[in-house]
């Protein structure tokens, strides 16, 4: 029997996961955590990120959905945060977009908060 499709996201489910991925840093900490899954001083070395700038991205991916963190205790006992891809599927379509966008919450906060992160993300 064929899996069924994931249910469509709601407007503000969509928001948060195009302007997560709308941001080429975050996408390239994607590609890299497909690969394998990574702590932040490892991720950092491979992608040539500060490590606060890095712990900005994460905490936006994982805020989405599209990354997971999990602590766990290195053999010296120091606590390492791991981060791994979470599976997502996303359909992008005109109808998807039209379906979401009957579902956004609160509109002005939205646009607000939208036209800030453009403006900060063009610098």
């Amino acid at each position: 029997m064929p899996e069924a499709p994931p249910p469509a996201p709601t407007g503000d489910e969509l928001l948060k996961v195009l302007s997560a991925l709308g941001n080429p840093h975050r996408m390239r900490i994607v590609a890299a955590l497909l690969e394998s899954r990574n702590y932040v001083s490892a991720l950092a070395r491979l992608i040539g990120m500060g490590r606060p700038l890095l712990h900005m991205h994460l905490r936006r991916l994982e805020a989405a959905g599209l990354v997971a963190g999990t602590l766990e205790v290195a053999e010296d006992g120091k606590t390492v945060k791991y981060y791994d891809v979470t599976p997502f599927f996303y359909e992008l379509t005109p109808r998807v977009v039209a379906q979401a966008a009957a579902t956004l919450t609160d509109t002005t906060e939205t646009d607000r908060t939208a036209g800030r992160s453009a403006k900060e993300e063009a610098k």
